[in-house]
């Protein structure tokens, strides 16, 4: 990186800790925690439109608020890490994260599950900067910390196995609610264990955390993806664009205080770092490009082709073991190649797993799908674990939780965006079949929905709903892939040309 010094100095690299790699497994548990919980609630879906009945937008609400609240306080949650310590935080949010799930497991509204959701997303926001913070602290040589990181990655790819499973036999045996219950014993052992062997780290010159522009920071995130989703659901809105302008309003303002301030929430001279930038935005146009798809994935196998939820919890298998194996080995696969190599050619395999996912029917076999999930896996597995290197080598360590809650932020808001994009997609394709005369417009919200009211219909009537619904939803399904498949491949292409010259390793102690 022209103009700006590099180094990794050989006196950091001896501030190895003794314990450092029983203190990752406590961090691993939090990142699984994150995991299976989104995963679960994918596989619950069905269940919970069955339940609470939700409409179309309600569900789509019910599916992006916890990724909408995350995205609006990551930064501000990894910059009070650096303030506070990290492994305070960690166990705080660690705490109130089991506590809220109680609530998501006993909502009786779609009103009160968008709340908990909600609240649940704020517990959320503690926790991801925080782990990588810490492992960014814990391992100060470069080799290590790639490892370390590809544990953290293998994991988080471990929760996406383990959550369809786990919640793939709650739900034969018990109701919706015990998917988020699994997460008590989990967060019982993270906080008394972290208690005992994590190391507090934290800024030691901090300055003071400007609440002002925590707000900023909250609303700008919301007001933007708010307008989004409300204008790919419903087309442009006045309510709509007044969101979008005041939330880039708020961005702006944020981002002007934060160069002016002398101790910043976010340091914005971060984003001078081509590598640092690069990382970023794959990261977010990734998961932009596979969430809205990977939403209505479970939705597919159970409404769609008819398996249980444990049998659709273990077909999306593939795509976590694929993840779980790249993850491990992809820190060695960049020295030995390159990063932009690894990364690029990752998205590109992704790209071109979506891309087959277009020629999927109601009635196709499992062998094309699960080739592309483990496709899916493989490539996104090499891409976010080095990117996650990248952005935690390219900054000192003091700033380890902001620039940790910037890779997350760009996870979080890509995971949101697409829901919001793509699922629109999907959603706006379904509501347009051909429905029996006299159908309630419930079958036409979404398609837990039409398999609740095919229930209450004669045989002949709901076997017409029921057909027609699934080919509309397979159609929506296979346009969402196809635009994935060209998000991921531009992002692809992007990640050639700003990763170019880019090392693990590298480490630069002034922007």
């Amino acid at each position: 990186m022209t103009g700006i010094k590099q180094r990794t100095t050989a006196a950091e690299a001896t501030e190895a800790r003794p314990g450092r790699w029983l203190a990752l497994g406590v961090l691993v548990l939090a990142v699984l925690l994150v995991a299976v919980d989104a995963t679960v609630l994918g596989l619950a879906t069905p269940y919970i439109s069955e339940d609470l009945n939700p409409s179309g937008t309600q569900l789509l609400w019910i599916g992006d608020v916890y990724s909408f609240v995350i995205a609006g306080l990551l930064v501000s949650m990894g910059s009070l890490g650096d303030r506070i310590g990290r492994k305070k935080l960690l166990l705080t949010g660690a705490t109130v994260f089991g506590a809220v799930s109680v609530l998501n497991a006993y909502a009786t509204t779609p009103e009160l599950m968008i709340l908990a959701r909600a609240l649940l997303g704020v517990a959320g926001a503690t926790l991801m900067p925080a782990t990588l913070a810490l492992i960014r602290n814990l391992f100060p040589d470069p080799r290590e910390r790639s490892f370390a990181v590809g544990i953290w990655g293998a994991t988080a790819s471990a929760g996406a196995a383990v959550g369809p499973v786990v919640g793939g036999v709650l739900l034969e045996h018990f109701w919706w609610g015990s998917v988020f219950l699994i997460n008590l014993p989990v967060m019982a052992v993270l906080v008394l264990v972290g208690a005992k062997l994590l190391p507090e780290s934290r800024n030691p010159q901090p300055g003071p955390w400007d609440l002002v522009s925590v707000v900023l920071s909250l609303v700008g995130m919301i007001g933007v993806v708010y307008a989004i989703k409300e204008a790919a659901s419903h087309g442009p809105s006045l309510d709509a664009l007044a969101a979008g302008v005041l939330g880039a309003a708020a961005l702006y303002c944020f981002v002007r205080r934060q160069l002016t301030l002398p101790a910043p929430l976010l340091d914005i001279r971060l984003f001078r770092r081509r590598g640092f930038t690069g990382a970023v935005i794959a990261d977010l146009l990734t998961v932009l490009g596979m969430s809205g798809l990977v939403f209505f994935l479970s939705q597919y196998l159970q409404l769609v082709q008819g398996r249980r939820p444990l049998e659709a919890g273990l077909a999306e298998l593939p795509a976590a073991v694929g993840a779980v194996v790249a993850g491990l080995v992809a820190g060695t696969a960049a020295r030995r190649f390159s990063v932009r190599s690894v990364v690029a050619g990752g998205l590109a395999a992704v790209g071109l797993a979506l891309a087959s996912l277009t020629l999927v029917g109601q009635s196709t076999g499992y062998p094309l799908l699960g080739t592309a999930l483990l496709v899916v896996g493989l490539g996104a597995g090499f891409s976010f674990t080095v990117t996650a290197d990248v952005i935690l080598s390219s900054v000192p360590k003091e700033q380890a939780g902001s620039a940790s809650a910037v890779s997350e932020t760009a996870y979080e808001l890509g995971a949101a965006l697409g829901i919001a994009l793509l699922g629109s997609v999907v959603t706006g394709v379904y509501r347009d079949f051909t429905a029996p005369a006299g159908t309630p417009a419930a079958a036409h919200e979404s398609l837990g929905g039409a398999v609740e009211v095919a229930s209450e219909l004669p045989a002949d009537s709901a076997a017409a709903l029921l057909a027609a619904a699934r080919e509309a939803f397979v159609d929506g399904l296979g346009l969402a892939a196809g635009a994935g498949a060209v998000v991921l491949l531009a992002t692809s292409v992007a990640a050639w040309f700003l990763l170019r010259g880019q090392r693990l390793g590298d480490r630069v102690e002034h922007p």
